[in-house]
């Protein structure tokens, strides 16, 4: 039998999970489905959201200068930022804490 504390951190997992296969349209998702007092799915759905938005800003800059070569070396590493951070995120979420991205602001 689970209980509401198992689904809330199975979800709040998912939300950072989900960065993994649909951006930020997967904590998106999870944010507008979270109910009002899910605060942890709500919480760890809107870092993660803020997280994807950096992110893409990054990606989209980092396409940018691939004209000037720098682009070549960053979008590797921003791929392998987002996989490790989404990972801790996700294992932070399953244990039941509020992760908050490094260097991210609330943009949501």
């Amino acid at each position: 039998m689970t209980t509401q504390a198992d689904d809330d951190t199975t979800l709040a997992a998912l939300a950072h999970a989900s960065a993994l296969v649909a951006a930020f349209f997967g904590p998106l998702l999870f944010l507008i489905l979270a109910d009002d007092d899910d605060e942890l799915v709500r919480e760890n759905a809107t870092n993660a959201l803020n997280f994807q938005i950096v992110l893409f800003i990054a990606t989209v800059i980092a396409a940018i200068l691939v004209f000037a070569f720098i682009g070549i070396l960053l979008l590797p590493i921003l791929g392998i930022i987002d996989i490790v951070l989404v990972i801790i995120g996700t294992v932070k979420a399953s244990n039941g804490e509020i992760y908050t991205y490094p260097l991210t602001p609330d943009i949501i």
